[in-house]
């Protein structure tokens, strides 16, 4: 039996399936003893052998560092979560990770259950292998449960549950970590009852914060542990800082050190058609709370630095006029391609394709040529070839040359990377002529390929930032490649989007103002910040390298990796919880949708007119997904709700809480709307296309009046067919009719679902009162009440 932590009482839960959910009162039960005595036993390394497991246990399988064997772990891993029996252990692992000094073994142990040879469920479960400590747990069912709205444990209850499971397997850790209240916080309230409650429990050192290390515990809405995390290293040694910025002397300095950048972003315009949009960006960073200096990151992985944007472009001016668009022919199409980078000896074409398609973003049509070619040589395959070639211009999009064996000798030396960065600028000039002047080198760190010989390093890899009045466009790119040895282009990328841009710069707001924006959109931390450089033979190397030396067991090299560790405490900028991607509008000054364009506010506009109000609840559900508008501050209850505001509320409570962005060039929208009187560009579109093609509206004459009032009738048809009822509402016989206006209702078999569901309700007289007019209150309290009639509607599967 499991003990599910609920609202106000304890829920007995006898079913075989949730016994793997593991809720702390419930390992408390039947665990029988505290984590600090499993602990012990651990480091003891007093293990016996399980006998439960299917996977064999071999002295292979072991590690000589781990004081924990396989069965031992198994053994933990069954009391920490309690797997019920039927769950068998189907493999192990026992992998490493770097701490800041040292090792940490683990064994990874995967459970899983089969009922007529099919998973039912699976659980894994990460073990410390040295002293015991639960690191991961994660369970997964195949069979869905049935979700119900309101949830049956809500965040505050889930919150209990996940501090009494840190108290039971973190014992030692649990009086080291603060809830980070914000983190997984939802940002809009559920609208569903498959919800999972996520948790942070934050490691404070000093009485201060360390952001990198937590505890994550997720608690699902029946109130048990679903997944659980143990980021924590216990080798950091922390300086103890007395004196350290206040939050507001920190907040002036993050505030003066900022320095925003314009860029072209994409996103929706008139009509849905995608369009750019000039916008500040500011990436978070952070500074030293002690000094108030910018923190530098890029010392301590320069080597992994992709370099610097040159201030200049390739050219001052185009080298040429944009290619005319036309119709380019195979041998015109091949013919460019070997101009641009000639062909080698031996190369024989093996495939060519033509292709014409509408383009996603710019909807215009495109075409190109696509072609491969096998290099021979001796009589045997060499090498390789594949390009593209712009069906209407004739440019080379893309080029790839791929050699078997490098015809460089051994020991030669380097290609130079300043020979290979004027290569590449030269491609520039040859390939993309008319843009040389808005394409800008990205000028490589020297010190990545610094002690490196041709036998460490295959090819240069050489980017450029298109920029248009100095912003950089993030949707285009252009690469060049390469090859380390021999200085031979092997590689050409470029994707730059068809867009016209005005031909003089955009008026922006200034960038104080944009810094002031974005100190509304970030909060400030204070946290102890981590650096490590990781070095092999005196020479810096990528995290990356040292990871996969780990993974494949290269002692040899792991002993000879030196770390140098650096902790500091600084005030960093973190991102508040949004409902929405957003990005500052750098003409208007105004914050905009991602998707969409619309504008936006950061916070969640505040409803004056809803305070005590009898549907208040109901209310603040359909505003806080903006199914109903606010405007100035009034969500205006009482008034009658209009045809198009209702299909909306009920379209986002249908797809739980996801508004529409499609638009009229999505796949699934048409490029003319199916009501005359809704244009492409009204807000109700994509909601009433929406509702027209899942059958919750008839197309009728063609109008929908979507400023027109709606009757309670009308909204009980809408309501009985998003349920999936409505052919059974048309066998009226099968309800009893207890209306006393029954013979004012055109289908009373609507009337009766709803009704009787408590969807909508009948009045103190017994009346349906089919033609009264719904306001926006009723409207709001009638889909709120939908979506817990639909979630206890839903069957739940059968078990066997």
């Amino acid at each position: 039996m499991r003990k599910r932590i609920g609202k106000a009482s304890a829920i007995l839960i006898t079913a075989a399936m949730l016994t793997a959910m593991l809720s702390s009162a419930a390992y408390a039960e039947t665990a029988g003893e505290g984590v600090k005595s499993l602990m012990s036993q651990a480091s003891s390394g007093q293990a016996s052998q399980s006998t439960s497991s299917s996977a064999q246990d071999s002295q292979s399988n072991e590690a000589k560092s781990a004081s924990i064997t396989k069965a031992k772990a198994e053994e933990l891993a069954r009391k920490y979560v309690n797997i019920p029996e039927e769950y068998v252990l189907q493999g192990a692992n026992l992998s490493s990770d770097r701490l800041i000094k040292g090792i940490r073994n683990i064994w990874g142990l995967s459970f899983v259950k089969r009922v007529n040879n099919k998973q039912t469920g699976s659980i894994y479960v990460g073990i410390h292998a040295d002293n015991g400590q639960l690191i991961n747990y994660s369970f997964h069912i195949a069979v869905d449960t049935k979700p119900s709205y309101p949830l049956k444990v809500e965040r505050d209850a889930a919150e209990t549950v996940a501090e009494a499971f840190i108290s039971e397997v973190a014992a030692d850790y649990a009086g080291k970590v603060k809830l980070n209240e914000s983190y997984g916080a939802a940002v809009l309230p559920a609208l569903t009852g498959d919800v999972r409650h996520h948790f942070r429990f934050d490691r404070y050192v000093n009485e201060l914060p360390f952001l990198d290390n937590y505890i994550d515990v997720v608690v699902d809405s029946e109130g048990y542990v679903v997944e659980y995390n143990f980021v924590w290293d216990d080798t950091i040694v922390f300086p103890r800082v007395e004196s350290y910025l206040t939050l507001e002397q920190a907040t002036k300095k993050l505030h003066d050190t900022a320095t925003p950048e314009l860029k072209y972003i994409m996103t929706a315009g008139e009509n849905g058609k995608r369009i750019p949009a000039l916008t500040y960006e500011l990436a978070p960073f952070s500074i030293h709370a002690v000094t108030g200096s910018k923190w530098d990151e890029a010392i301590y992985r320069h080597y992994r630095y992709a370099g610097e944007v040159s201030d200049k472009p390739v050219t001052d001016k185009p080298l040429s006029s944009k290619p005319q668009l036309t119709n380019i022919k195979e041998e015109q199409a091949i013919e460019f391609v070997t101009s641009a980078f000639g062909l080698p000896e031996g190369a024989e074409l093996n495939h060519s394709s033509y292709n014409e398609y509408t383009d996603d973003v710019t909807e215009q049509l495109s075409s190109s040529w696509n072609f491969s070619w096998n290099v021979k040589k001796d009589g045997k395959e060499a090498g390789s070839i594949w390009a593209a070639v712009d069906g209407q211009t004739g440019a080379v999009q893309s080029y790839n040359l791929y050699w078997r064996n490098s015809d460089a000798p051994e020991g030669k030396e380097l290609f130079a990377l300043a020979d290979a960065t004027k290569a590449a600028e030269e491609t520039i000039k040859k390939q993309l002529p008319w843009l040389s002047h808005e394409l800008h080198l990205i000028k490589p760190d020297p010190k990545q390929y610094e002690n490196l010989s041709a036998s460490d390093l295959s090819s240069y890899y050489i980017r450029f930032v298109h920029k248009v009045h100095g912003a950089s466009i993030e949707y285009d790119h252009v690469n060049v490649t390469i090859d380390a040895k021999t200085g031979e282009i092997t590689g050409f990328e470029s994707n730059i989007h068809p867009f016209d841009y005005s031909k003089q710069a955009p008026k922006t707001i200034a960038t104080s103002e944009a810094i002031a924006r974005f100190m509304d959109y970030y909060q400030v931390q204070l946290t102890y910040k981590v650096a490590s450089e990781y070095s092999l033979d005196g020479q810096p190397i990528p995290i990356e390298k040292y990871n996969v030396m780990l993974a494949s067991g290269d002692s040899d090299s792991i002993e000879k990796v030196t770390i140098e560790s650096t902790v500091n405490l600084v005030y960093r900028l973190e991102a508040k919880p949004l409902d929405e991607r957003v990005f500052l509008d750098a003409v208007s000054g105004q914050w905009r949708n991602m998707e969409t364009g619309e504008v936006t506010q950061l916070e969640r506009p505040q409803v004056l007119d809803i305070e005590g109000h009898w549907a208040q609840r109901q209310l603040e559900l359909m505003v806080a997904y903006k199914a109903l508008d606010v405007v100035d501050g009034k969500v205006r209850p009482n008034e009658l709700i209009k045809r198009g505001e209702l299909i909306k509320m009920l379209v986002i409570a249908r797809n739980g809480g996801n508004r529409y962005y499609a638009t009229a060039n999505d796949s699934s929208a048409q490029n003319s709307s199916s009501f005359k009187d809704i244009s492409v560009g009204s807000e109700y579109f994509a909601y009433v296309e929406d509702a027209l093609q899942q059958n919750l509206i008839d197309i009728g004459d063609g109008s929908f009046n979507p400023e027109g009032t709606v009757t309670r009738e009308e909204m009980a048809e809408l309501i009985v067919r998003a349920l999936g009822y409505n052919t059974l509402a048309q066998h009226e016989h099968i309800f009893a009719d207890k209306f006393n206006d029954s013979q004012h209702i055109k289908n009373k078999g609507q009337a009766a679902i709803v009704v009787g569901l408590n969807i909508m309700s009948a009045n103190a007289d017994g009346k349906f009162q089919p033609s009264k007019k719904v306001q926006r209150a009723e409207a709001a309290t009638a889909f709120f009440r939908y979506l817990q009639s639909r979630a206890d509607l839903q069957e739940a599967p059968l078990r066997y």
